[in-house]
Parts: structure tokens; C-alpha cells; sequence
């Protein structure tokens, strides 16, 4: 019983610690957006500015793709409970027969597979659109640079 316990404890923090990412990645992409917003209060709208603008499409569609992937890590964990329930006789939809509990649990075993395949793309992709958005924003700031240094 204590290696059931050990293994429900190791899961718990594993899944807090993945929870903590996602919410750091979506306040990273937050902050990155507002100091954008910050960074051109006084600037004119111009041709320089499209890999800023670019970066931050990006970050907005991060953050987006960080709510998604909370959302199906969410839809995986009731899945579970709904599995967990199945298995023991005591999900409020019960079926009556075996063979009916058989393709219960088959059904609810697939769409856990396919919940943790989307949250998983998603969260890939919040991370992988982040520091895309990242190179972007510095290679904004670079063509400024260089714009103020030819117009001097």
C-alpha cells in the first residue's frame, strides 16, 4: 500500500509542477505582450515594426494554445475519474452488463489517449511559439537599432 501511496504522491507533484510551467509560460507570453505594447507607446506604425508585430501574433496565439492545453489536461483528468469510476461500479451512468462496462471503459480509455495527445500539442506549441516570438521581438529591436544608427 505505502508503493500505491508513493506513486499517487509522485503523480501529484509531477502534475503540479506541469500545471506551474503552463501558468509561467502563459505569464511569460502576458508580460511579453504588455512590455511590446510598453516598448512602442511612441512609435510611429512602420514596415520595421513587422517582426514585432509577428512576434506578438505569436505570443497571442501562445497564450491561446497554453489555455488549450490547460483545458485538455483538465478534460484528461475527468476522463480519468470517469475511468477510475467505471472500474470500481459506481459511475452515476453505470452500465448493467459486462460487456456494456467492457466498451464503457474502451471508450473512455480512448478519449483519455486523445486528451492527453491534445494537451500535449498544445503545450508544445506554447512553448515552441514563445521563444519563436522571442527571436522575433529581438530581431525587432536589432532593425531599430540599426535604423537609429543610419539616421544619426
Amino acid at each position: 500500500m505505502a508503493e500505491h501511496t508513493d506513486l499517487i504522491e509522485i503523480h501529484k507533484q509531477h502534475r503540479a509542477g506541469q500545471d506551474k510551467y503552463t501558468y509561467f509560460l502563459l505569464a511569460v507570453t502576458a508580460s511579453a505582450i504588455a512590455f511590446s505594447v510598453q516598448k512602442t507607446t511612441n512609435l510611429i506604425l512602420s514596415w520595421s515594426m513587422l517582426p514585432l508585430a509577428l512576434a506578438v501574433l505569436l505570443w497571442g496565439t501562445s497564450f491561446f494554445f497554453g489555455c488549450k492545453n490547460l483545458h485538455w489536461v483538465q478534460a484528461s483528468i475527468y476522463a480519468n475519474y470517469s475511468l477510475l469510476q467505471l472500474q470500481k461500479g459506481v459511475h452515476r451512468n453505470q452500465p448493467n452488463h459486462p460487456q456494456l462496462v467492457e466498451a464503457a471503459i474502451k471508450g473512455v480509455d480512448s478519449a483519455i489517449e486523445t486528451n492527453v495527445d491534445n494537451a500535449d500539442f498544445y503545450a508544445k506549441w506554447q512553448f515552441r511559439l514563445l521563444i519563436i516570438g522571442a527571436v522575433l521581438f529581438l530581431i525587432w529591436h536589432v532593425i531599430e537599432m540599426a535604423i537609429r544608427t543610419w539616421v544619426q
